[in-house]
């Protein structure tokens, strides 16, 4: 179970979707002025080298983040009447923002996880707080040497333990404000089952919460099933739900790769999804108008588009 490593996998078109949605939700919800508590269930370690070993093998940045901000880089002015990436949308801005806050002009060479782009937006004044869970041991072992070098103290808290079960404890919060982020490998097929499981139980435990889970498109029941599992849990609970998407596309040529669990190779991940339970009211607009501009700097051939679909 421990075969999975996020670092070879940083910075790719699935980070670049997740965490515009994640910064976008995390600025909605720090407008109020009461603390809000941030639980990411799997962590990975945090932050990233691009130009490492283990991106830079597999070179998933490069059809992602990297290809993102050569994008945008080559728009000149004069262009902007024309060309739809050199508008930029609040969402896509505020995302390039914050990933080039860790990296000097140019061409990005760390990417932060998840972990860092929440910490950046949590607030001292409110006593925001972060949790974060990882069970992999080294992935642990660089997230807690990564985390320290912020000097956070106790806004944020690293513990080595499994992230849906350690959940359970931390809701509701002291504070009723709290959103979690469940974004596990799916290198096994019990976390396609494990996560609306989670989900179900945190809507009884804190319904009033926010709840994002990212997940993988591919040809596999289990996959296609989950959104529609979570869509049936929001709905009974009477609760809102986005649901957004994005497919780069699919070269002739792809590399196949293999899963874990697999024995036969498949081509690889082109394509992944994002499910909110309770988003922010605003985030279907600023997604449709974000993912157009997006898929033009990083659609590669046949299959690509995105979605955004909500209700509640």
């Amino acid at each position: 179970m421990f075969s999975y490593r996020h670092a070879f996998h940083a910075g790719n078109h699935a980070d670049v979707l997740k965490h515009m949605v994640l910064i976008a939700t995390l600025k909605y919800l720090t407008e109020k002025p009461a603390a809000l508590m941030v639980v990411d269930t799997h962590a990975g370690a945090g932050l990233y080298r691009l130009d490492g070993d283990y991106a830079g093998k597999s070179g998933e940045a490069d059809d992602g983040v990297l290809k993102l901000f050569k994008a945008l880089a080559q728009v000149k002015p004069a262009q902007a009447a024309t060309n739809s990436v050199a508008t930029l949308s609040p969402v896509l801005q505020d995302y390039l923002d914050l990933v080039g806050a860790f990296n000097h002009a140019g061409k990005p060479k760390v990417y932060p996880g998840s972990p860092f782009v929440i910490q950046r937006l949590l607030r001292h004044e409110a006593r925001d707080k972060l949790k974060l869970f990882e069970l992999h041991p080294t992935d642990h072992n660089s997230l807690e040497g990564n985390i320290a070098q912020l000097e956070a103290g106790r806004q944020v808290a690293i513990a080595r333990a499994d992230g849906f079960e350690a959940l359970k404890a931390l809701l509701p919060p002291p504070s009723r404000r709290a959103l979690v982020l469940m974004d596990p490998s799916y290198e096994i097929k019990s976390d396609y089952a494990r996560v609306p499981a989670c989900m179900a139980d945190c809507l009884k435990r804190f319904p009033t919460g926010s709840y994002m889970v990212w997940y993988p498109v591919i040809p596999r029941p289990e996959a296609h099933d989950l959104p529609r599992r979570l869509k049936t849990l929001a709905t009974q609970a009477g609760k809102s739900w986005l649901h957004t998407t994005l497919n780069i596309g699919q070269h002739a040529d792809m590399a196949q790769v293999t899963m874990p669990d697999e024995k036969a190779p498949r081509p690889g991940l082109t394509a992944s999804g994002v499910f909110l339970i309770n988003p922010p009211h605003t985030l279907k607009a600023a997604l449709q108008a974000a993912l157009p501009p997006v898929l033009e700097a990083l659609g590669r051939g046949r299959g690509q588009g995105f979605t955004v679909d909500g209700g509640g």
